[in-house]
Parts: C-alpha cells; sequence; structure tokens
C-alpha cells in the first residue's frame, strides 16, 4: 500500500512539475508575443529640416532613428527638407497621424510652433521638439549642450592657428548659434588670448554653396582655421582648397575634406530616442526639457586627426575631464562681451535660462554679419 502511495505521489509531482514548465513557457511566450505587439503599436515620424543625405544635422538625427528602429524592433518613417512655416509643419504632422503615428519627432527649432498646436489637436500622440523651448503634457524639448563640445573644439582651434584669425560660418543669429560662437571662443582663448573669431552669417540652416561662400569671404580676410554652426560639409571644403585647417559640426566630416578637418563637435541622438520610446512603450514617458551633456554621450568630440596641433590631445582630455566633474563650468566670470562692458562678474556662473536666452558676443567675437 505504502509503494502505491509513493507512486501516486510522484505522479502528482511530476505532473504539476510539467504543468508549472509549461505554464512558464506559455507565460514566456505571451509575454514576447505581447512585447512585438507593444512594438507594433509604437510608430515614430521624424520631420527634419534638411536631406538625410547632408552629411551634417539631418543626417545625424537620422542616424538615430536608425538606431531607434534597430534597438526597439518599432516602425519609424520621416519627411525630410521641411519649410519651417508653422501650416507646413501641422500639415506634415496631420499626414503622419494618419498613417498612424503617435510619437512625433520634429528636429528644429522652427518647427516649435506647428508642433506645439498640433500637439494641443492630439494630446494622445507624443511630441519631442529639438532645440526649441515650448512644452505641454504630451509635448517635451530636448537638446544637448553642445556648447561643451564646441569649447573643446576652440582649443584645437586656438592652437591650430597662426593668423590668430579664426573665422566662423554661422545659420542664423539666435541664442543656439550664439552660445556655440561663445563657447568656442572662449575655448580658442583659454589657449591663444591674442586670437579672433570673425563670424558671418547666412540665414540658412541648409545651403551648400551659401556655406562655402561665407566661408570663403572668412578665408579672404585672414582666417587660416574654419568653424561651422551649418548643415553641410560646405565650410570644410573651402578651408581644404585654401589650403587652411577646419573644425567640423554634427558628424565627422572628415572624409569630405581630408587635408584641411582636425575635429568636429558631434551629435549622438540615438539613446535619447531610444530611452524616450521606450518610456511610451512602458507608459512611463512624461513631458520634459531635457538638455544633456557630455556626461550623458548626447554630444561629443570627435577624434583628433593627424591635421591637429600637437598637444592638443592632452588638453582636450583635460579639460573635458574638468567640464563633466563640473570644475570648468565654461561661462563663469568673469566675462566681458565684445565691447568691453562685463557681462558676467567674477565667479558668477552663469544660469540654464541666461544661456538659452544668449543674445550678446564674448570679448574676441568680431560679428561680421552676412
Amino acid at each position: 500500500m505504502k509503494k502505491i502511495m509513493a507512486l501516486m505521489l510522484m505522479l502528482v509531482m511530476s505532473l504539476s512539475v510539467f504543468l508549472v514548465g509549461c505554464s512558464s513557457e506559455g507565460d514566456k511566450k505571451a509575454d514576447s508575443k505581447q512585447s512585438t505587439e507593444s512594438n507594433k503599436k509604437i510608430k515614430v515620424g521624424f520631420i527634419y529640416v534638411g536631406p538625410v543625405g547632408d552629411e551634417g544635422y539631418t543626417y545625424s538625427h537620422d542616424q538615430g532613428r536608425k538606431y531607434l528602429e534597430e534597438k526597439l524592433k518599432v516602425t519609424t518613417i520621416f519627411k525630410e527638407s521641411v519649410k519651417e512655416d508653422t501650416a507646413e509643419v501641422q500639415k506634415v504632422i496631420e499626414n503622419m497621424v494618419d498613417e498612424g503615428c503617435n510619437v512625433i519627432v520634429g528636429t528644429s527649432f522652427g518647427f516649435m510652433d506647428g508642433m506645439a498646436k498640433s500637439a494641443k489637436e492630439h494630446p494622445d500622440v507624443k511630441f519631442l521638439h529639438c532645440s526649441g523651448y515650448m512644452s505641454d503634457e504630451n509635448m517635451s524639448n530636448y537638446f544637448g549642450r553642445m556648447y561643451q563640445a564646441r569649447y573643446l573644439s576652440g582649443i584645437v582651434a586656438g592652437m591650430k592657428t597662426k593668423s590668430n584669425t579664426i573665422g566662423f560660418v554661422g545659420a542664423h543669429e539666435i541664442p543656439e548659434v550664439v552660445r556655440a560662437v561663445n563657447a568656442f571662443t572662449l575655448g580658442v582663448r583659454s589657449v591663444n588670448p591674442k586670437a579672433v573669431v570673425k563670424v558671418k552669417w547666412t540665414n540658412t540652416w541648409y545651403d551648400p554653396a551659401k556655406e562655402k561662400e561665407a566661408a570663403k569671404a572668412l578665408l579672404d580676410e585672414g582666417a587660416d582655421v574654419i568653424a561651422q554652426h551649418q548643415d553641410t560639409a560646405g565650410p570644410q571644403q573651402a578651408a581644404e582648397e585654401k589650403a587652411a585647417f577646419s573644425i567640423g559640426y554634427n558628424t565627422n566630416m572628415e572624409k569630405k575634406a581630408p587635408k584641411a578637418y582636425m575635429t568636429s563637435a558631434v551629435w549622438n541622438w540615438g539613446p535619447y530616442y531610444v530611452k524616450q520610446v521606450q518610456a511610451v512603450m512602458d507608459g512611463t514617458w512624461k513631458s520634459e526639457s531635457y538638455w544633456g551633456g557630455l556626461q550623458d554621450g548626447i554630444i561629443d568630440l570627435a577624434p583628433l586627426t593627424k591635421n591637429a596641433p600637437q598637444g592638443a590631445e592632452e588638453k582636450i582630455k583635460k579639460a573635458k575631464e574638468d567640464i563633466i566633474s563640473g570644475k570648468n563650468k565654461i561661462f563663469v566670470g568673469p566675462i566681458k562681451d565684445n565691447k568691453g562692458q562685463e557681462k558676467v562678474a567674477k565667479d558668477k556662473v552663469m544660469t540654464d535660462e541666461e544661456l538659452l536666452k544668449f543674445n550678446w558676443f564674448v570679448e574676441g567675437v568680431q560679428n561680421g554679419g552676412k
């Protein structure tokens, strides 16, 4: 009798293990299927101000889009070369919503008003706007502290110049670009107090010919290093044609001007997009104003090439460490403007609000207009 009872007990235990195993396996398959279904429900639309082939700003965002697809297996679409016009932006958004997009990413400052209006009209859609300042319950703004990488690139330019005149091709005279020029100039003058940074504006984000012409004009005025806040490698090519040197922006532009290019202040958007979309999928997404820096990896300085000055690698390494640790906050007084007036008192650190509203140039900047 005892043997029969033991056999029955063993059968019951075996059956339990089998059922638990099947249940566990079934749960895993269900979870996997649910995760896949969740991914299928997410569709992300990207709105670009330029073509994906610009090898600069728009290209960097598109690399981030591809990274998002790879990591989260979600569907994405994009519309390139969209005008910075409120009505046009809203039209593109409507089309994307009609195509099933429940996350919309706008990558240019001029898209802000259109996105803000559409966000109110589509409360169930999440909006991410790059470089702006407006937000809502379903709309975040995001950018990176590119001024940190700009400062580092300025060190390279300041060490390289022989004429002590560095040219800077700027897109629009707005706080984002003014901040870039100023950080770059502070980096230049941290190693070369005699150097000046001449700026010419193109009043466009994307126009390879116009960008190149502005760089040529700066070279004709004595610049032997060219930097830029523009979307293409036009300024890099202008520098190479004049046997000068250059610092790129957005991406590593070495292939476009190998004899001139020294480094670039670069973007890495992918991890941010993954984090945001994952939060949407998890139901934990919240509107925010994000401004990440070197420590987050959203911005960086591209590797220096053989064209960079001797000793720059060590200088950059130390400066980068100091920025990440907080020892070097870059915009800390005393800082004078380019008219000689003290704008930031000794030891005072400019606030984020002040940086986001930057409308004056630091000492060493020569604003040459168009």
